[in-house]
């Protein structure tokens, strides 16, 4: 959850009873917090599209990023209402859109079964894969030096996965490193488009997001529909990601560590030294 907003990581773990075993020791019982994941089922006006695995907290900045990323609306306002029901086999999100995005949602058609954190899978042609968006035009830099700074915050402010050992994070950096949004959950790709949502809600613009993933083509995607000129990764980059990344005019970072950091495209909005 952002951190303009209260967030008890807590609420989104159960307690449960394991048993441990460790070098040299006698094994022993114990109880360890294991995160939550939960069937999400999204229709529009009224038409069920999919099903996504996630963690069932921040809903609606996810609906708004996964609606955006998904190119079924534009603009959040695009969205008139969302209601969300829990049932006994999980939480059914209602969003009611403008008649004007009926159209995306015809050719858009999805499976009903999305793997965990996944927006890719259930898409039944490989055209679908591929959105059309506009190249970003270059309006950010980004002092390097920061870097480090941010990694050290977001050790701290991952609440979730510091409970869990389970949660990857999605944040949004501004132009100095600090971290202003920071959402939390069991799939990557679900924490960036809750991230994406917020963003578009509160009008975010000049800084940076960083993932605690590989940065893979979806997530190159996704930051491009978000206005998003910068995308730091932990870990490595895909060929597919850099090469979208140079054509959506994106600066895209990968082994994002203390001390350093790999630019794969667009290296000319870094400067400084870290």
């Amino acid at each position: 959850m952002s951190e303009l907003l209260s967030y008890s990581a807590f609420a989104n773990a159960s307690e449960l009873p394991i048993v441990r075993f460790r070098k040299g020791k006698q094994s022993w019982h114990d109880m360890d917090y294991i995160i939550e994941e939960m069937p999400v089922a999204i229709t529009f006006n009224g038409v069920a599209y999919t099903v996504m695995m996630c963690t069932p907290n921040d809903l609606e900045d996810f609906v708004i990023g996964f609606s955006l990323s998904e190119g079924i609306i534009q603009h959040h306002r695009d969205i008139h209402n969302i209601n969300i029901s829990s049932g006994e086999n999980g939480i059914t999100v209602d969003v009611s859109v403008a008649n004007r995005c009926l159209f995306n949602l015809k050719q858009k058609r999805r499976s009903l079964a999305g793997m965990t954190g996944c927006g890719i899978c259930g898409e039944e042609k490989l055209e679908s894969v591929c959105r059309s968006l506009t190249p970003l035009t270059t309006n950010t830099q980004f002092d390097i030096c920061h870097l480090d700074g941010a990694l050290n915050q977001l050790l701290l402010k991952q609440k979730l996965n510091q409970l869990t050992g389970s949660a990857h994070a999605a944040v949004y950096l501004d132009n100095n490193g600090q971290i202003l949004a920071i959402f939390e959950d069991v799939g990557r790709h679900i924490a960036l488009d809750k991230l994406v949502g917020y963003i578009h809600r509160h009008h975010l613009e000049g800084g940076a997001v960083l993932v605690t993933s590989r940065a893979s083509f979806e997530m190159v995607q996704k930051v491009g529909v978000a206005g998003v000129e910068i995308l730091f990764a932990i870990s490595s980059a895909t060929k597919m990601a850099v090469e979208l990344a140079e054509k959506l005019n994106v600066t895209l970072l990968g082994y994002c560590r203390p001390g350093r950091a790999d630019v794969y495209a667009h290296p000319e909005r870094i400067f400084g030294m870290i």
